[in-house]
């Protein structure tokens, strides 16, 4: 009976995501008429309606709505139960999926996963690129094991764990260089036509906080959610970004400008969700990070 049980679970979840019986079966691979019954037996079951089926879409009920959430939340708690029982000690093999905001993809993720995959080269690593607070949503759904962020707030159920801190400065190209070693105030900014990531990105967000706090009305000419984007356009035209100074030193092409005041710092963190399963890949890969950040030269954030 457990295992059938979890299979209504399943049922009802596709449902209630497709919001149609005809959409969840073929999602499922099984008849319509199989998957209603086995809906029915579910709500006979329980005692109680989860779905309404009067309307052109199926919609969950209260009770529908208070199931799914238990449901969701007891589906995810066995498939960690299932990869903490399979996880290999030894690290031959395995599997870990981490997920960091688009600025980390410049400077960090290369060099660190790359000495990880030498190091244990059985595990396979799937990499999703996107924003912090995706990666948390992410981090909470169990659809990834670790994520490389920023501390600050926090969904609930997150933990952060310091990693180093991140400084960020004004940069230009060669061509448009400014000779001067004196620091540009940032009331400057007016008159510079900048690219920057768009804002549904951490660093975006704190930018604009350091723009607001000083007045500063930016002149931006041209977002994007790629940093190699901006960094292309900033070798080649007359604009200027913000960027990690690790990105800066690490391309010759890119001129630190310094600014009056500067930008603030932010510390760099590993997130991950509060009371999960760790597998023995992800606390082997956060040996690996804190290593390699040392090797490196990053400000520790317990300096």
């Amino acid at each position: 009976m457990a295992a059938l049980e979890l299979r209504h679970l399943r049922y009802l979840l596709a449902v209630a995501e497709h919001g149609n019986f005809t959409r969840a079966a073929e999602d499922l691979h099984i008849s319509q008429p199989t998957l209603s019954q086995q809906i029915k037996q579910l709500e006979r079951a329980v005692g109680v309606q989860l779905l309404d089926r009067t309307g052109r879409r199926v919609r969950l009920t209260d009770a529908g709505d208070v199931y799914v959430d238990h449901a969701r939340r007891a589906l995810r708690d066995l498939s960690a139960a299932e990869r903490a029982v399979h996880d290999v000690q030894d690290l031959s093999h395995g599997h870990l999926r981490l997920g960091a905001t688009p600025t980390f993809a410049a400077y960090l993720i290369g060099p660190l996963v790359a000495e990880f995959h030498t190091r244990h080269p059985g595990i396979v690593l799937t990499l999703t690129e996107t924003t912090q607070d995706r990666i948390e949503s992410a981090l909470l759904a169990d659809d990834l094991d670790l994520g490389i962020a920023f501390t600050g707030s926090h969904l609930t159920g997150i933990t952060a764990a310091a990693l180093f801190i991140e400084t960020l400065g004004l940069v230009t190209g060669v061509q448009g260089a400014d000779p001067s070693p004196e620091p540009l105030p940032a009331q400057a900014l007016h008159d510079q036509q900048l690219a920057l990531l768009s804002g549904d990105f951490a660093t975006r967000s704190h930018i604009d906080t350091y723009f607001a706090e000083h007045r500063v009305e930016p002149r931006i000419i041209f977002e994007a959610n790629s940093i190699q984007s901006i960094i292309e356009i900033v070798q080649r035209a007359s604009v200027a970004t913000v960027l990690p100074d690790a990105i800066t030193h690490d391309h010759p092409h890119l001129v630190p400008v310094l600014l009056d005041p500067p930008l603030p710092a932010r510390t760099v963190a590993l997130l991950y969700r509060q009371g999960a399963y760790i597998s023995t890949a992800a606390r082997t890969f956060t040996q690996t990070a804190y290593e390699l950040v040392g090797s490196r030269g990053y400000t520790s954030p317990r300096r």
